[in-house]
């Protein structure tokens, strides 16, 4: 009898070790998993771009894409995912103000023009008195739009309101225009509804509207909404973050970018 406790408690020993050792295994291969949001274009496509770059550093990225633009901010702050890619740093910090979120940036990559599009009329001018613009309902963008507008002449919004302006903020509208605010993924979808409407970059792209070919008003270059790659506060020093971040401001993203976009929808930043 006690012998044979004695193989029972041998393997039981055995199994302990044994699976110990699995679950070591399998918190390392975790530890090297990096678990990235994105818009699908050209976000999750860059960063598919990368994935084999990571992985010959030992990091499995593995890209999860959104349709908007609040969940991925809501699972990096959670802790679902670890990093995201799809927004400038203005959205970021309006996130974080209105949410009371830590998210932190942690490189810039890219800007995509935002621009005004139209199935309507052919030049920003021909647009009606009284029509209907469709703009981003969301913190910055919301603001963005309307700012690109006025940069066309077409209004004059309240100095004060900033980047944070809304249709209340318009202070002078020649042509009568009524905004209509809708969610930035909705946008392309609406344009037969409306008489135009400012959409972004990444929107705009899987829709089939290019800036500098549909766009009847299109922001400069040198805008400062730089698309980011952004962490959770703590966590961009984490040996996997940083190198993403590397991989993301590489020569190969630019190449990428100046091949895949060569009439300036995507700029890379970097």
């Amino acid at each position: 009898m006690k012998q044979v406790l004695k193989k029972i408690a041998g393997a039981a020993l055995i199994a302990v070790v044994v699976s110990g050792g699995a679950f070591a295994k399998s918190s390392k291969a975790k530890k090297n998993v990096l678990t990235v949001g994105a818009t699908p274009e050209p976000h999750a496509e860059i960063l598919n771009l990368i994935a084999d770059d990571l992985a010959k550093q030992g990091i499995t990225l593995k890209v999860v894409e959104f349709t908007d633009y609040v969940t991925p901010n809501e699972a990096v702050e959670s802790g679902e995912i670890d990093a995201n890619y799809f927004q400038h740093k203005p959205y970021m910090d309006s996130f974080n103000k209105e949410k009371g979120y830590h998210l932190v940036s942690v490189a810039g990559v890219h800007v995509e023009p935002l621009a005004l599009y139209s199935h309507k009329v052919k030049k920003a001018g021909d647009i009606a008195d009284g029509a209907t613009i469709a703009v981003p309902n969301d913190p910055t963008n919301e603001g963005r739009a309307l700012l690109l507008l006025q940069s066309a002449g077409f209004i004059k919004v309240d100095p004060k309101a900033g980047l944070t302006a809304v249709p209340s903020d318009i202070t002078e509208n020649k042509k009568n225009w009524k905004f209509k605010e809708i969610e930035a993924a909705s946008l392309p979808r609406v344009l037969d509804d409306v008489d135009a409407a400012v959409i972004n970059g990444n929107y705009a792209l899987p829709a089939g509207l290019t800036a500098s070919k549909d766009g009847l008003v299109v922001e400069g270059k040198d805008s400062p909404y730089v698309n980011i790659l952004t962490v959770k506060d703590g966590m961009q020093n984490d040996p996997r973050i940083q190198a993403l971040a590397k991989a993301l401001t590489s020569q190969k993203v630019k190449d990428y970018i100046q091949k895949k976009y060569p009439n300036g929808e995507v700029v890379a930043a970097f």
